[in-house]
């Protein structure tokens, strides 16, 4: 047992959260913990870490438990740089080290034992606290974390909030906390982050709980699911859909169970009515007493709903609904992406993934006519009647109260139309008479849906929908948007959601490329990794690349004569050539090294990751003697 929380009961201004929750986490356990916003799930969290006392029940934890848990305001100290922030997860190896050069300094004029003795221990402590490959791990997490290297020498305090919460979490995982609780850890990351994390996470030896909205994060990374319910914990074994079905499976059981008893409960309290006062009255008391202290089932209440997104009937668009021909996309002189090609046809739908930057948001701009494309032709096709869904939520007045603002799309719909109308999205009584500006992140996001979903469009074209939802929510969209006759083109980072809803997917890679499969994300995941060579070669073909063309300008420029004999002249001129060939290869080598010291399984095998970090540290140097060499032979050559 790490830790177990034993009939915890918690509450705030009188509101219960936590009504005698109780579950034990385990050696080894890969827990999810799941439930709507509210329902405590955070403040559990706050309970094992210490930060919040329950106001009944115990937490129990194992003596000199060591817990780690990323905090939504990052400190990393006295660190300067995103290196030094990373390496200050090592802490106690700093402090063997430390106390070692401070023995070494010692042991130049002391020679006793108990010096001696001292330091053969803390030798050993380093080892077996991996202290010989702590950097190339924290360095492997760092490119993992999408912190390239260039950017380690950074200064942390000019990095944004979802920088700072990245390498929070980059001294989490290297934290080698007995129990990690990761709290929406997929939220500033991109997909490749997220995908690296996941793959991290699988070879993880210790212990993590995490919250999270990302179902396809939890279905890869969970082995056990605890649900916060009514302020109950209830846990499942397996994965997030193996707990889907078990919870359905529960329900039902729980159903039949409480009918049945039903059944016995109005059996018994007819037979005590009509016997009460006659020949059975003995019979009749007995059942009665029996009825008060039979043990009643609860009963099963519909599952509050996440928002009834069911889609109106739309106007059919002809077959053909986008084209893109040879399009390129940026600002001004910035190309993010080229020579893009992809066609919808009617109730096609789109699922556009990739990281920050790379394109995704600006090409839904080009699409819709906000700025122009760079190159390239973007042809519509008849009867189309786009609807926009901005992740900035951007559409919506703050001054209107809610039931003004869906009148803004049905200015002659009556105010009980209405009010039913966002009834399906929660908005209940009092409700619809809030300013937009009161509302919360996810209302918003309702409410920006409520008016898109009623303006009855026939093309979807959503930013990042499920940003602002919980998870039965995201749930009620998927089911609405499956049902939804019309077109959808949809960013978005929920994987879960586009394996829903996409039947094609544009992803815009790193490395500049975009992808286009046909079939949804769990099947452009499996063919993308089946094809993962194409990213290696492209990386590696990109840094020889470079050094080409370094090598190529340098021997353009200008230079002056040298009085080299014929043969030495041949000579240079021969060992130029074979350095021109022999660094791209090189670079080929390291960029593969960076890649492998990269992967999840890597970073957690030291004795590997320690053998890669040499052998690429071996290969930097001899391509610096190489430019060195190559600079030098330039010069003599004139």
């Amino acid at each position: 047992m790490l830790f177990r929380l034993q009939d915890v009961w918690k509450g705030y201004g009188g509101t219960e959260i936590l009504k005698g929750v109780s579950f034990q986490v385990n050696p080894n356990e890969k827990v999810g913990l799941v439930g709507r916003n509210g329902a405590g799930k955070t403040t559990v969290f706050r309970l094992i870490i210490g930060q919040e006392a329950a106001d009944d029940g115990e937490v129990i934890k194992m003596n000199g438990l060591k817990l780690g848990l990323l905090d939504q305001h990052v400190d990393f100290g006295e660190a300067e740089t995103v290196h030094t922030a990373a390496l200050s997860a090592f802490k106690e190896i700093h402090d063997i080290e430390a106390e070692m050069r401070l023995l070494e300094k010692q042991m130049e004029t002391d020679h006793s034992d108990a010096v001696l003795n001292r330091y053969a221990d803390l030798q050993t402590e380093f080892e077996h606290a991996d202290g010989f490959s702590y950097a190339a791990k924290a360095e492997a997490v760092l490119l993992g974390m999408g912190f390239a290297a260039e950017s380690w020498g950074d200064d942390v305090r000019t990095l944004s909030g979802g920088q700072k919460n990245r390498l929070g979490m980059v001294r989490l995982l290297l934290s080698n906390a007995d129990v990690m609780l990761l709290d929406e850890p997929t939220n500033h990351l991109d997909v490749n982050a997220v995908e690296w994390l996941e793959e991290f996470l699988k070879t993880y030896e210790k212990t993590y709980v995490v919250i999270s909205h990302d179902r396809y994060f939890l279905d890869r990374t969970t082995t056990r699911v605890i649900e916060m319910d009514r302020g109950q914990a209830v846990t499942y074994k397996g994965n997030y859909s193996k707990y889907l079905e078990e919870r359905e499976l529960r329900r039902e059981q729980q159903i039949r169970e409480y009918e049945n008893q039903q059944q016995l409960i109005n059996k018994t309290q007819e037979f005590i009515r009509k016997n009460l006062e006659g020949q059975k009255t003995k019979q009749a008391k007995s059942r009665r007493t029996l009825l008060a202290r039979m043990e009643r089932i609860e009963a099963v209440t519909s599952e509050k709903s996440g928002g009834n997104f069911g889609l109106r009937q739309v106007q059919r668009t002809g077959n053909n609904v986008l084209t893109a021909e040879d399009l390129t996309i940026g600002y001004g002189e910035k190309v993010l992406a080229s020579n893009l090609n992809f066609s919808l046809h009617r109730g096609d739908a789109l699922g556009i993934i990739g990281g920050n930057g790379t394109g995704k948001t600006t090409l839904i701009k080009t699409i819709l006519g906000n700025i122009r494309e760079l190159d390239g032709k973007i042809h519509w096709g008849t009867k189309v009647n786009i609807g926009y869904y901005s992740q900035n939520l951007e559409g919506l007045e703050p001054r209107n109260e809610v039931i003004q603002e869906l009148r803004r799309v049905a200015p002659t719909a009556d105010n009980n139309t209405l009010r039913g109308f966002l009834a399906k999205f929660l908005f209940m009584g009092e409700d619809v008479f809030k300013p937009v500006s009161a509302l919360s992140g996810g209302e918003k996001g309702r409410l920006a849906l409520a008016k898109l979903i009623y303006s009855q469009k026939n093309v979807l074209i959503l930013d990042e929908p499920t940003n602002h939802l919980d998870i039965p929510s995201r749930e009620s969209l998927e089911n609405a948007l499956e049902e939804y006759d019309g077109t959808i083109i949809a960013v978005s980072h929920d994987r879960f959601f586009l394996d829903k809803i996409a039947n094609q997917m544009l992803s815009f890679e790193p490395d500049g490329r975009v992808l286009d499969y046909d079939g949804n994300y769990t099947e452009f995941h499996d063919w993308k990794l089946a094809t993962d060579g194409i990213r290696v070669s492209s990386v590696a073909s990109g840094v020889g690349a470079k050094a080409e063309t370094r090598a190529a300008g340098s021997v353009s420029s200008d230079s002056q004569s040298s009085n080299l004999s014929k043969n030495q002249r041949t000579q240079l001129e021969k060992r130029i050539a074979e350095i021109e060939k022999l660094i791209p290869t090189l670079e080929s080598e390291a960029a593969e090294l960076t890649h492998q010291m990269s992967l999840p399984d890597i970073a957690a095998d030291f004795e590997r990751l320690n053998t890669l970090a040499a052998e690429h540290k071996a290969l930097e140097n001899r391509i610096q003697d190489l430019y060195n060499e190559w600079d030098k032979a330039a010069g003599e050559l004139g």
